[in-house]
């Protein structure tokens, strides 16, 4: 995300780092299957989710209403991500109130919570929170009950899709790998059960392939937002792993980053992003 807690430098360290592993990530999983938001046993009990494709924008705050409703008018963006929560949330977010909800929503935008957990234990970067090989299941759940409580307290109702940001790791660290693979878990579940649809934003480096290339599909987000910054706008061209995953609109694309742009005459700095896939359901 844009500078959200580090730079892109920063970040494209992180993915030399962690090894790039290109060539893991597009292993196939035997026994993904195609998802259907309508029919699938894993929606059950949850109202069906709200559809965007377009274009979203993602920046480190939540722009100012008179900026939101500027950036509408260029009728270059759809949709708008906004962190909700999370202790390792980098910016603050004077903006981000029930009322700025309620009015962004009227204005046309679609919005996309992100929530910024806890982070892996073999990740090389100083955040407030990480979770352990010992505790990932437990933190997970906390994590994702707090993303629950803060998106209903914004007026984001139940069948609204919630994003964990999930940032770059060591995939070759096995230990770790587990570990991010019960905390993300957990934390799908603490969503799901209380009406929510479950996604994560990941790096196609670490974070993203070791959810697409998992051989236990059980309790997995039901949505991948992927970041790979080739600055093509596509879903589908790029994706690295199975072509039969995350199909039925499921999928998001983070394409472009730290992109200054002006749109009716407000210039804001934003990462890009091909949004095939749900969205916040707003209350009236």
């Amino acid at each position: 995300m844009s500078k959200h807690r580090r730079s892109r430098r920063a970040r494209i360290l992180t993915w030399t780092a962690a090894g790039v592993a290109l060539a893991l990530a597009g292993a196939v999983s035997a026994n993904a299957v195609t998802f259907n938001f309508n029919t699938s046993t894993v929606g059950r009990g949850r109202p069906a989710p709200s559809l965007y494709e377009g274009r979203v924008f993602d920046t480190c705050t939540a722009p100012s209403l008179a900026a939101m409703k500027a950036w509408k008018s260029g009728q270059f963006y759809g949709g708008a991500a906004v962190y909700i929560g999370g202790k390792n949330r980098g910016c603050a977010q004077p903006q981000l109130t029930p009322a700025w909800v309620k009015s962004v929503d009227a204005a046309g935008w679609k919005l996309v919570p992100l929530y910024v957990g806890a982070q892996p234990p073999c990740q090389t970067s100083s955040n407030p929170e990480r979770f352990t090989a010992d505790d990932a299941a437990s933190v997970g759940a906390a994590n994702g009950a707090d993303a629950v409580a803060k998106a209903s307290a914004l007026g984001m109702r139940t069948g609204s899709a919630l994003y964990l940001d999930m940032e770059p790791f060591n995939l070759s660290d096995a230990s770790c790998l587990n570990a991010v693979l019960t905390y993300v878990r957990s934390w799908d579940q603490a969503v799901r059960v209380k009406g929510y649809w479950a996604g994560m934003y990941g790096f196609t480096s670490s974070s993203a392939a070791a959810v697409a290339t998992a051989e236990d599909r059980r309790n997995l987000p039901n949505i991948l937002w992927y970041a790979l910054w080739d600055k093509d706008k596509t879903t589908t061209r790029d994706w690295p792993w199975n072509p039969n995953l995350y199909t039925d609109h499921r999928r998001a694309h983070q394409y472009w980053v730290n992109s200054t742009e002006t749109w009716g005459g407000v210039t804001l700095t934003v990462d890009r992003n091909d949004w095939d896939a749900p969205v916040a359901v707003i209350a009236k």
